[in-house]
């Protein structure tokens, strides 16, 4: 295919440059395509993943705006083909390409970088993705705030509201793409036991609609030193937070409702509007009087840190008016709000606790009492009660109540029987951050 098509020989603002700095031929995209001959190789080689399904009827018209500036088969709706049939196509034909001495692919591989639009749990699939790939130069991931929290694209400086659909404003993200710099995220990986039912299904995982964002998420072989005798033991990982409790209560009944009716889930504001509404009709608001101290986090969970690497566990002692518990990797929660804060000197000092970042290697846990707790975080420096900062291998919650409880990972909620936690492992990848310097 001509790369000058309809709209992709113009030029966008001066922020944003020529068109064709970010278009790729087709047969770099397409294995059987005939090879092309380009004058220059593009400067900022994008491949967009979009969620159509995201951000009510936005999705669609990114989609096809996305696909009249650029060469279509760079454009990809995620309801039609998952990123990792995408990416691994893409990869093997680079690799084709330069045993071959295409210059040309090998130029576009080193400076390629990927856009995905959605909400968090879109950009933590992807993010799995390309992590799952284990590429020496993973692309670095720019991401288009279109869910309902857009954690994730607000710690990078993408805003958090959702985005216009007309090509003046996608013309303009492209050239805050071009200009963004590289910064790393840390993963984090989790490994999740289940008690083998006495009765029932023998597989407790059949019932879970587990997320996409649970990268690589998948039960540990017989053979494994992580499995414990009468568990069946999986293992995944996230980016952005998960939580157990209060929150993830409420986040679990958003999502059933919009799978249920998602025509009434048509905007961001809808749909924030929602979230407070099944909080208060949850009763959160008022849990010291509609919800039993028996199912506070102090009665239903064990929560142990290590100090410093190769120590003891300890169990943290946790208040009995805490109901949610929120394990962060962000700066960012619910909306763009910091439920860790930045410690005052004082604390920095008795407690040794910092400020979060997405790089630091550390996990904020925090708690809250109720909905209400919750709402300090729009005042001036509020925040939940910071219960500890754990480093890479140092956090494991053990949940032995019986009870249906409620997780989420990274936006994306999840309903399971009793199971212990632990998080081990931490790592870095590249992330796409603007630059507003």
């Amino acid at each position: 295919m001509d790369l000058h098509r309809n709209g992709t020989n113009g030029s966008c603002p001066s922020s944003c440059g020529p068109l064709t700095d970010y278009c790729i031929p087709d047969y770099i995209l397409k294995p059987d395509s005939e090879p092309v001959i380009v004058d220059n190789a593009p400067s900022c080689p994008v491949v967009v993943f979009i969620n159509s399904r995201s951000g009510g009827q936005l999705g669609s018209g990114l989609i096809k705006t996305y696909r009249e500036l650029l060469n279509e088969a760079q454009v990809f709706d995620l309801s039609e083909e998952a990123p990792d049939k995408v990416l691994h196509r893409l990869y093997c034909n680079f690799e084709k390409l330069k045993s071959n001495g295409d210059r040309l692919a090998i130029q576009i591989q080193k400076s390629l970088r990927l856009i995905v639009a959605g909400g968090d749990g879109t950009a933590s699939w992807l993010l799995g993705v390309v992590s799952d790939l284990k590429l020496s130069h993973p692309p670095p991931v720019a991401t288009v705030p279109l869910g309902t929290g857009n954690n994730l694209p607000f710690s990078f400086g993408w805003g958090k509201r959702n985005p216009a659909t007309d090509q003046a404003a996608v013309k303009s993200f492209l050239g805050q793409v071009k200009g963004a710099r590289e910064m790393n995220i840390d993963s984090w990986h989790i490994i999740m036991r289940m008690r083998i039912p006495q009765e029932g299904p023998c597989d407790p995982i059949a019932p879970l609609d587990l997320p996409h964002s649970l990268h690589a998420f998948h039960r540990v072989s017989d053979c494994d030193s992580l499995n414990v005798e009468g568990y069946h033991t999986f293992r995944g990982g996230f980016w952005n937070y998960f939580s157990m409790g209060m929150d993830a209560q409420v986040s679990y009944e958003f999502h059933s409702e919009r799978k249920r009716n998602p025509e009434k889930f048509k905007n961001q504001l809808t749909n924030q509007s929602t979230y407070a509404k099944l909080g208060l009709k949850q009763g959160w608001f008022a849990a010291s009087l509609t919800h039993p101290s028996s199912r506070n986090i102090a009665q239903l969970a064990k929560v142990k840190i290590m100090k410093r690497p190769g120590g003891l566990w300890e169990e943290l002692k946790i208040p009995r008016s805490i109901r949610s518990i929120i394990c962060l990797n962000l700066p960012s929660f619910s909306g763009g709000l910091n439920p860790w804060g930045t410690p005052g000197t004082r604390k920095v000092q008795d407690r040794d606790l910092t400020a979060p970042y997405v790089d630091d290697g550390l996990i904020e846990v925090v708690g809250f009492r109720d909905a209400w707790h919750g709402l300090v975080l729009l005042a001036p420096n509020g925040h939940g009660t910071r219960l500890a900062q754990v480093k890479t291998t140092l956090l494991r919650i053990s949940v032995w109540y019986t009870a249906p409880k409620f997780k989420i990972t990274d936006g994306v909620s999840l309903a399971g029987p009793p199971n212990p936690f632990r998080v081990p492992q931490r790592s870095s990848r590249a992330h796409v951050h603007e630059d507003r310097r």
